[in-house]
């Protein structure tokens, strides 16, 4: 999976140095990340560093996940899920999951492991506000972006890759958070990360503020 980009990389391993259980730093608001993404991107507005930390997160929940069901069909469970002491990597002690039946039961499975086991855990704790509806635009937009990245891997996975995607973005609290506007999974949100307010920042290329 790591051979698709960095966010598809996990780690797996029983030794406990240097990592820790990820819901801890959901209790404790993401604090580290939140401020070392502000700092690397020099902006004072917290918010904004919880927004592209959030992203980010998202992107390495999302990729190896559809990652693993197109590739091998089966849907790997991270609720045990740990994070690097020293920055945003994740790792699973063990590997273990569901094997993928139905297209509905994978669509419902994925979207608990990521957006209700792991993203609305770690909204609920942050320390600084920011817009549920900005954070689950982040979460479809780490979603498509990953569709995106196995099917210029894997040309084979468009068909089913697309079909999950656009399930996903019809389920949940990711419904009407932005849509497919071609066949290459392009994408449009309905929300901006607040990228193009850190110092020389840009829109994004799915921003909905893109052209304005």
């Amino acid at each position: 999976m790591a051979k698709i980009g960095s966010f598809f990389a996990i780690d797996i391993g029983a030794d406990g140095a240097g990592w820790h259980d990820v819901n801890a730093d959901y209790a404790r608001g993401f604090t580290d990340l939140v401020e070392a993404v502000a700092a690397r991107y020099g902006t004072g507005e917290l918010r904004i560093g919880a927004s592209i930390a959030q992203l980010g997160h998202a992107a390495r929940l999302w990729s190896p996940l559809l990652a693993t069901v197109l590739g091998h069909g089966l849907v790997l469970d991270l609720r045990r899920l740990e994070r690097a002491d020293d920055g945003p990597r994740l790792r699973l002690p063990t590997v273990s999951g569901w094997h993928a039946e139905t297209e509905d039961q994978v669509t419902g499975l994925l979207y608990d492991m990521v957006v209700r086991g792991h993203l609305e855990p770690l909204a609920a704790g942050l320390r600084v506000k920011v817009a549920p509806g900005l954070l689950y635009g982040n979460a479809a937009s780490a979603l498509v972006e990953a569709g995106r990245a196995i099917v210029a891997a894997r040309p084979e996975l468009a068909a089913p890759a697309t079909r999950l995607v656009t399930a996903l973005l019809g389920h949940g609290a990711l419904t009407g958070k932005g849509v497919i506007t071609s066949p290459a999974l392009a994408f449009r949100r309905t929300t901006c990360c607040l990228y193009y307010r850190v110092p020389d920042g840009v829109k994004c290329d799915d921003c909905s503020l893109a052209g304005k």
